[in-house]
């Protein structure tokens, strides 16, 4: 789930009685015996864990942890005369093992410590939370464990509970993600250690990061390991297409597909194969979440023949109205209680109980990319001259088979606003009161709204203007505001939707593909009432003082009955990425309005609302400079990103997990003989 958006809409349910309820739970799989819950512990107590940061060695067929087929051969994930199952109830994917969906594997599984029937693959902790629905009924109705692959752990993301951040902030998040999935009757998750950094719109950004210098460009080699050390029949990922969604969950969806692909090949990674003891394993199928699909809702609506209208792949519905018999409630409020475990990212604010009637309830969405081993084929509908980001995506597609993947994938992006920014003979006081004529010459531009919540216009409203003096850019917003929201420390000056906050966003030549090119400043309530200022999600984030050296802010906040406040800032030009192009300066004003002391917003405005607006520079409106000469000289500079990741050696529980299923730590490479 992308931390840089509004808090999901609650789905909602009453609880139901047990009349009309789905079929009982199968036997629960065999718990190990806890002689080998004794010897993980006393490895430990040993100081034998560097064993399983190293690697284990590798597997044989008389190991416990030995790739299936115990027999020699390579894996293919389908076994001869065994028939996938199909229609609403079918199990997941076919796979290995012909008993599949009886509900009688034992936890350590038939082919190693480390079998699972299903392997979701995400980017951040939380983002299988809108499966847990999906994963605990094929857990209680079939017998099918999921183990989760999580490729960062969310180091980048906000924090509606403390001020931690990066590798604290990604063991704390680990810590919930744990919590949470243990709702649906998840056991495993896989980290991968790559970095967090901050919400973008770039996959091609993303794998900059995660597999650029100075880490190892091993990202697609790791999940290669963990599809062949767990022996999944189906993959469930992300959905990998560009607009309106996280970089690294595309990305993460990206590298699904060719870890599905590649996982069979025993010439992928043969290292994998001849030094640690692996065996190729071809997944049978292969599942995208679709979160953006609004299909028929009730029980109905998992025996429903829906096509992606985008792509038209097909689609398997689950309904969250299903009935657990393990938990007395349904499958929707079951995933609410584990969504709530994400307190971090303030979904701990979302309603306790479900209130939606449970026949209105809908099902979790997945595209089915891929049957038997191979892509599920529709038809391809090229779009003319895409934009950068939707031409690489595209060319993408074509190289892993699926173009149907880039049908429609470019909106058709609406004609974005524009002004002219005017000169001023006096510079404007920033003072927060934008006194009289000061902001006069520019026009007033007014801000609609973009995300979450809709609300009056004496809860949330907000116009802005801008001015230039010389080389310096000074704007103004007045924001209508009836509730105060959090009031944040100044050491916790950061982020952007957590409270009230007003955001500028600003391209110097309007040419942008993703913000690490662009300055952005945010400006969130503090304690003493006024504002600090942030870079954020651009060329150099952090605090102003350091990566803006010369802005100025400020900020005016209503006293007596509460009406709202005005933020005014001083960005000298010479502080963007790049020498500006005064014809071709593309700019954003953004306001977040937060009516709760919880951290979490609920509605935001924008001069230019659509999209992903502060995070996809091809929305961001023209702002022309009337009569600017910018200084010559200026070269462009390179993205500061931060790197720091949480390391599974530093996470008791992803070292316990390690000696317990025998995968490496980060799915590293195990040590041979």
């Amino acid at each position: 789930m992308p931390s840089d958006v509004a808090a999901p809409v609650p789905r909602q349910e009453p609880p139901p009685t047990a009349a009309g309820t789905t079929r009982p739970a199968p036997r629960r799989p065999g718990r190990p015996r806890r002689r080998g819950a004794r010897g993980a512990l006393a490895v430990v107590a040993l100081g034998l864990v560097a064993t399983c940061v190293l690697g284990s060695a590798p597997a044989t067929a008389a190991s416990p942890d030995a790739a299936h087929p115990a027999a020699g051969g390579t894996a293919t994930g389908s076994t001869a005369g065994t028939e996938p199952r199909t229609g609403p109830d079918a199990a997941p994917g076919t796979g290995q093992h012909t008993e599949q969906g009886t509900g009688q594997d034992t936890e350590r599984g038939r082919s190693g410590r480390a079998h699972h029937d299903v392997l979701f693959i995400g980017a951040h902790p939380d983002d299988e939370y809108a499966s847990l629905s999906t994963f605990g009924q094929w857990r209680e109705r079939d017998g099918l464990s999921t183990g989760v692959v999580t490729i960062t752990r969310g180091e980048g993301g906000g924090n509606a509970t403390g001020p931690q951040e990066g590798a604290p902030l990604g063991l704390l998040r680990e810590r919930e993600e744990r919590d949470a999935v243990r709702h649906a009757g998840l056991r495993d998750v896989f980290y991968l250690d790559k970095p967090d950094f901050w919400y973008t719109l770039s996959a091609p950004l993303t794998a900059r990061v995660w597999d650029g210098p100075p880490r190892a460009a091993d990202t697609l080699e790791r999940l290669v390991r963990l599809v062949r050390a767990t022996t999944p029949r189906t993959i469930v990922t992300m959905d990998p297409r560009p607009f309106d969604q996280h970089g690294a969950h595309q990305l993460a969806g990206r590298l699904a597909v060719e870890a599905f692909q590649r996982a069979g090949d025993p010439t992928a990674f043969p290292d994998q194969i001849t030094r640690e003891g692996y065996r190729p394993w071809q997944p049978s199928r292969l599942l995208a979440q679709n979160w953006r699909l609004r299909g028929p809702t009730g029980p109905g609506c998992a025996t429903a023949k829906v096509r992606d209208p985008a792509t038209g792949l097909p689609q398997q519905g689950v309904w969250e109205g299903a009935w657990s018999s393990r938990h007395r409630t349904t499958w929707a409020q079951q995933e609410r209680t584990a969504a709530r475990e994400y307190v971090s990212q303030g979904f701990g604010a979302l309603p306790e109980k479900i209130t939606t009637p449970r026949e209105k309830l809908g099902c979790d969405w997945f595209s089915v990319l891929a049957e038997d081993g191979e892509p599920v084929r529709a038809p391809v509908r090229p779009q003319r001259d895409p934009r950068p980001v939707f031409a690489e995506f595209r060319a993408w597609t074509e190289r892993v088979g699926m173009p149907w993947l880039a049908n429609g994938a470019q909106p058709a992006y609406p004609a974005p606003p524009s002004t002219t920014v005017p000169a001023v003979a006096t510079p404007p006081t920033v003072d927060g009161a934008a006194g009289p004529g000061e902001y006069g010459a520019g026009e007033e531009l007014p801000l609609t709204h973009w995300q979450g919540e809709r609300c009056s216009p004496t809860d949330c409203a907000a116009t802005a203007r801008f001015v230039r003096h010389g080389d310096d850019l000074y704007a103004t917003v007045r924001v209508a505001d009836d509730v105060r929201g959090a009031a944040l420390e100044a050491s916790d000056c950061k982020r952007h939707w957590r409270t009230d906050a007003v955001e500028f966003a600003l391209d110097p030549r309007g040419a942008s593909d993703d913000t690490s090119t662009t300055f952005k400043a945010v400006l969130p309530f503090t304690a003493d009432g006024g504002a600090c200022a942030a870079r954020d999600a651009d060329q150099h984030q952090g605090p102003a003082a350091t990566t803006a050296p010369g802005m100025e802010w400020a900020a005016w906040v209503s006293q007596g009955p509460y009406t709202g406040y005005t933020v005014e800032v001083k960005v000298p030009l010479r502080l963007l990425p790049a020498a500006v192009d005064p014809a071709a300066l593309t700019a954003n004003v953004l306001v977040y309005d937060s009516d709760t002391t919880d951290r979490t917003g609920q509605s935001r405005l924008a001069w230019s609302a659509y999209g992903s607006a502060q995070a996809d520079p091809y929305v961001w409106g023209a702002a022309r400079l009337a009569g600017y000469a910018p200084p010559s000289g200026q070269p462009a500079r390179e993205p500061v990103i931060p790197l720091e990741a949480a390391r599974s050696r530093d996470s008791l529980p992803s070292v316990l997990q390690s000696l317990r299923t025998g995968v490496p730590l980060a799915a590293g490479p195990r040590v041979p003989r």
